[in-house]
C-alpha cells in the first residue's frame, strides 16, 4: 500500500483554503484520518442538512460523499486544486435519522489521469449503510499546488 504524500493536517489545510464554501455557515464537515488509498471524515447533523421527513438529505450525503472522495484523492497526489469529479453514482440504502454522518473513502484504483474510489456513509455506531457511492475523478496531467 501506497502512503499518503499529504498528512492529516495538510489534506485539511488545503481543504479549508480551496473550498472555503464547504464550511460556508459553520464547520460542519470534519476530515478525521487520511491513510493509504483512504480517507475518513465525518459530516455534523446540522439542520440545514435536514430535510422534510426529519432525514438528511440526499444533497448533503452526496457533498460529503464527494467530498471525502476527493480529499482521500489529495492525500494520496498531493495540493492539485484541478482535480475534478467526472461521475459519481450513489445508492441511498436507508433513511437516516438527523445526526451526524460519517463517510468512509476507499480509492480502488489511482493512476496517473483517473481515480476510482467507493464511499459508504454510515451513522456513527452503526455498521449498516445509509448511502453508497461511487465516483471517478479526472487528475490533471500536470500536479502541482
Amino acid at each position: 500500500m501506497r502512503a499518503p504524500i499529504l498528512t492529516l493536517a495538510e489534506t485539511r489545510d488545503f481543504l479549508d483554503r480551496e473550498f472555503p464554501q464547504m464550511q460556508a455557515g459553520g464547520r460542519a464537515f470534519h476530515l478525521e484520518a487520511v491513510g493509504p488509498l483512504s480517507a475518513r471524515m465525518r459530516m455534523e447533523g446540522q439542520e440545514r442538512f435536514l430535510r422534510p421527513g426529519g432525514t438528511v438529505s440526499g444533497p448533503a450525503m452526496m457533498a460529503l460523499a464527494d467530498y471525502v472522495l476527493y480529499a482521500a484523492i489529495l492525500a494520496q497526489i498531493g495540493p492539485v486544486a484541478l482535480a475534478v469529479t467526472t461521475s459519481l453514482t450513489f445508492n441511498f440504502l436507508r433513511k437516516p435519522a438527523p445526526g451526524d454522518l460519517l463517510a468512509e473513502c476507499r480509492l480502488l484504483k489511482l493512476g496517473r489521469r483517473l481515480a476510482v474510489g467507493e464511499v459508504g456513509i454510515t451513522a456513527p455506531g452503526r455498521d449498516d449503510l445509509v448511502c453508497h457511492a461511487t465516483g471517478t475523478y479526472a487528475i490533471p496531467p500536470e500536479r502541482g499546488g
